[in-house]
């Protein structure tokens, strides 16, 4: 059953079963083999899919920059981590009627980049380069997609590597959902949302 509310991942016991459940998800087992190439490729830790979004059957890809501290607790990268951007990703997520089982979640650099116990950080160049490679096999796990939303400076770099592997994809560029970015100007979640509403009239659903 999907949470009604954010943060629902601050319980250990709701981490415990929502890996019990990616086990035994076919639609997020192709995505769980990436997961563990980039960690074999990159020597870092790489999060997973939330599974009760919709995995490789997802027709909404919605990129985000890279893990920050919270999956070290949870290991998803999830609209239900126990985050300010998790919550306000979760709330964007609901107004603009976007089922979960429509999105998929994921980062542009889709390692954890930061030391153990320090704070989140900016990626570097040679970061995004490198993550570059995998956004391809990662597109190719979606025969479904109908539209890519790249949210933030860094998942918008990625803009031309979608434009040469899937041409015709619509991508939507939103701001970040961080609180530290939400909170500078009413303009950035009016332009999130407007985004996400665009995302949606790709998909068909009523605005």
């Amino acid at each position: 059953m999907s949470p009604s509310a954010p943060k629902s991942l601050a319980d250990p016991g709701a981490v415990a079963a929502r890996h019990a459940l990616a086990e035994v998800s076919p639609h997020l087992a192709p995505l769980r083999r990436l997961a563990e190439r980039i960690r074999a490729e990159q020597d870092r830790p790489v999060p997973e899919a939330d599974p009760l979004d919709g995995g490789v059957s997802a027709r909404l890809l919605l990129l985000l920059e890279t893990p920050g501290p919270a999956t070290g607790r949870t290991a998803f990268v999830s609209r239900d981590n126990p985050t300010g951007t998790a919550a306000n990703l979760f709330r964007f997520l609901s107004e603009a009627g976007l089922a979960r089982a429509e999105t998929l979640i994921w980062n542009a650099v889709p390692w954890v980049i930061h030391a153990p116990g320090a704070r989140n950080r900016a990626p570097r160049t040679g970061e995004i380069r490198a993550a570059r490679a995998y956004l391809p096999p990662l597109l190719d796990l979606m025969p479904n997609l109908a539209v890519v939303v790249l949210s933030g400076r860094v998942a918008q770099t990625l803009a031309p590597v979608l434009g040469e592997a899937r041409p015709h994809l619509p991508v939507v560029a939103i701001p970040h959902p961080s609180p530290t970015y939400v909170c500078t100007s009413p303009a950035v979640p009016a332009r999130i949302a407007a985004g996400l509403g665009e995302a949606a009239r790709h998909l068909g659903v009523p605005g």
